[in-house]
């Protein structure tokens, strides 16, 4: 089952250091994203899993929270501690919450 978060608790993770995975497009990610997140594209998350299982939970960002969910619901299938954050960067930029353009994370 995934669990869906607000993105003041993800604003409250990233302060704490959790892993954020943006999924949206490069292109998407390049015009704003998470100050320090890591970019993986939606389609190429089953061919990276290995990076995710076995480790901490994972805080799953898209633009409005429909991939994020899908990505989420997909890594909680192969046993990752998943969050899917609601609303997504469209809500964390409505919040005035601090993000970066350009190539900023790995990907």
């Amino acid at each position: 089952m995934v669990r869906s978060v607000t993105v003041d608790e993800l604003a409250a993770a990233h302060q704490r250091g959790e892993r954020i995975v943006d999924v949206r497009e490069r292109f998407e990610f390049d015009g704003g994203h998470i100050p320090g997140v890591d970019h993986v594209a939606m389609a190429l998350v089953p061919l990276r899993i290995d990076e995710f299982t076995g480790s901490r939970a994972v805080w799953v960002v898209c633009e409005s929270g429909n991939r994020s969910w899908q990505v989420a619901d997909y890594l909680s299938r192969h046993g990752v501690e998943a969050y899917n954050v609601n609303g997504g960067m469209s809500a964390w930029r409505a919040a005035g919450l601090p993000q970066e353009t350009g190539v900023g994370a790995t990907s």
